[in-house]
């Protein structure tokens, strides 16, 4: 007995490789059929169309809520016919912002960049699923993300107990388990205002600190929206905007500079995917992954990150909680030695907790805040010995949120610190405490000071 196809088992035919048909009609059953340029998947019983103008397909299905779609398989050419019912129109939203960054990679490859403009995804309901024409044909080996990788991914990731080993094993498990050579994590600051870079694996420069907006390419859509985002062609409209500067800019001296570090990316890259990472509905980061080749993340490699990124949110989640009770514990306040050596002069930026590190741009934001505390600290009573605890509780530092994710912020600065100043360290000394190491004098400096 034969069984009957499924919108899943043709989720290929939905990728925008080949543009689909779709026969409409009139409410007088005049007839119309016309190319469309984006079938998207949904779920096992639906499907989205892009309504890009108001065309005589968008007039008919409004007048008679029927429609007729021929999808063709990529690979093999056969051709399936969708028997599909219209329901609604989404401007906004998840599934609204997921077919507008997969349009602008259609409209890219197609040279149609600035013509293929998304207004709406008409959501259809999917009555039925027939192959109208078959070909002797197989489909290319895909690339598949299988159980047993996911399985491995998620086994790999629940044997860590703290963040930067969840982060490295997260990155290295897509590398090892999966193939995919080039991805990051960015996490969420917590003012909602950006997004930066803690990990990445894959790029000459490490990027960490780098920061992107809510909102600015596939990254920033994935979190503004809250939904995977996947493109299977290079486009200049969900391509990053990597902020360059000059050394005279860098050297400058005047209050409220605004530095940038470069974000990390493939030049040529073709394909790309971001993932929300969540813990229940809360915003943690976004897993981001690309690739040069044309089609390299699928549906099924969508849905295996979207797993490995749930799972991931939650040990996130958990170790938030660990931490939050071991900072807990009495911190030592034992003097260090005085370092030697040249002084090495730190200057902050009051007006966005800027560091620069003699003339070298370090880190700013609630990283900057925090460098900066540690460093005053050192200075003024010798301390090297601190804890989350009071870090959260300090005013000057402006957590918003106190269940906030605080160590990731010392992750990055960690790493930056690691880069960028071998004079100054950071070491984890347990869950929710840490030591900093300072191996030549400071000279500390405020610039912007309220007198």
């Amino acid at each position: 007995m034969t069984q009957p196809i499924t919108l899943h088992s043709i989720r290929a035919c939905l990728e925008g490789a080949v543009p689909a048909v779709v026969a409409t009609c009139a409410g007088d059953g005049t007839p119309n059929v016309s190319y469309i340029s984006e079938v998207h998947y949904v779920d096992p019983g639906h499907v989205a169309l892009s309504y890009q103008f108001f065309s005589k397909t968008r007039q008919n299905v409004l007048e008679n809520p029927r429609a007729t779609v021929l999808v063709i398989h990529p690979d093999t050419g056969a051709q399936y016919k969708l028997a599909a019912g219209y329901l609604r129109t989404e401007d906004s939203g998840p599934l609204f912002e997921c077919m507008k960054a997969k349009l602008a990679g259609i409209a890219s490859h197609a040279g149609m960049t600035g013509v293929f403009r998304l207004r709406g995804a008409d959501v259809y309901r999917v009555d039925s699923v027939t192959q109208v024409y078959r070909t002797s044909l197989t489909p290319a080996a895909a690339s598949a993300s299988s159980l047993a990788q996911v399985r491995c991914c998620i086994e790999r990731l629940s044997a860590t107990s703290d963040l930067a080993s969840l982060l490295d094993t997260l990155l290295e498990s897509l590398r090892d388990v999966l193939g995919i050579r080039h991805s990051m994590v960015l996490m969420r600051e917590p003012t909602g205002q950006a997004l930066y870079t803690v990990a990445s694996r894959g790029y000459t420069a490490s990027g960490v600190g780098a920061e992107i907006r809510p909102g600015e390419g596939v990254i920033g859509a994935a979190a503004l929206s809250r939904t995977p985002i996947r493109i299977a062609h290079a486009t200049s409209e969900f391509g990053y905007g990597r902020a360059m500067r000059d050394d005279a800019t860098r050297l400058g001296i005047t209050a409220g500079i605004e530095s940038a570090i470069p974000l990390p990316g493939l030049p040529e890259s073709q394909s790309q995917i971001a993932v929300p990472i969540l813990a229940g509905e809360r915003l943690l980061g976004v897993l981001f992954a690309e690739s040069i080749e044309t089609g390299r993340f699928g549906y099924d490699e969508e849905d295996a990150l979207v797993v490995v990124a749930r799972h991931a949110g939650s040990a996130v989640a958990m170790l938030e909680e660990g931490e939050a009770i071991d900072s807990d514990r009495p911190v030592a306040r034992s003097a260090a030695p005085a370092p030697r050596g040249a002084p090495i002069r730190v200057r902050r930026y009051v007006e966005n907790d800027s560091i620069f590190v003699g003339d070298e741009y370090m880190i700013k934001g609630v990283a900057g805040a925090i460098l900066w505390k540690l460093l005053r600290d050192f200075v003024n009573e010798g301390r090297t010995e601190f804890s989350n605890r009071e870090l959260r509780l300090d005013p000057a530092i402006r957590l918003p949120d106190l269940s906030e994710n605080l160590e990731a912020r010392l992750i990055l600065l960690q790493r930056r610190l690691e880069e960028r100043c071998p004079s100054l360290r950071i070491e984890k000394t347990g869950r929710g405490q840490f030591r900093l190491h300072v191996n030549r004098p400071l000279t500390l400096a405020e610039i912007g000071r309220h007198q």
